[in-house]
């Protein structure tokens, strides 16, 4: 997994938690209809299920769509609690959120007597 999202556009995350039950057209669909987005545009859609044990990530490689998933044996993914349907993350962001890591303490500045 870690390779599949080697240089892609932005990697958005679905907020809501969605039934991984569905396949390519069910997932392209949300991308079109709830996130507003394109799904062929470049970028990677990644969604989770309710229990965040599980995602599956959306990708249009300029050739074909890639449908993967993942799942964690223990704990859950950590998944942005936006009010937003979408969340943007850098690639050093899902390369840690793929660990299983909170990746978004990963970003917050050290307090200021910690700093140099």
């Amino acid at each position: 997994m870690l390779g599949l999202i080697s240089s892609p556009g932005p990697i958005w995350l679905s907020v809501a938690p969605v039934d991984l039950r569905r396949g390519i057209d069910g997932l392209s669909a949300l991308v079109q209809h709830t996130l507003g987005q394109q799904p062929c545009a470049g970028s990677a859609f990644v969604f989770r299920n309710s229990s965040g044990n599980r995602i599956k990530v959306l990708l249009w490689d300029g050739n074909g769509v890639w449908l993967c998933q993942r799942r964690l044996h223990q704990g859950h993914f950590i998944w942005p609690k936006s009010g937003e349907d979408s969340f943007s993350i850098t690639q050093a962001q899902w390369e840690w959120l793929i660990a299983g890591v909170d990746w978004q303490r990963l970003s917050v500045l050290p307090p200021a007597h910690l700093q140099a």
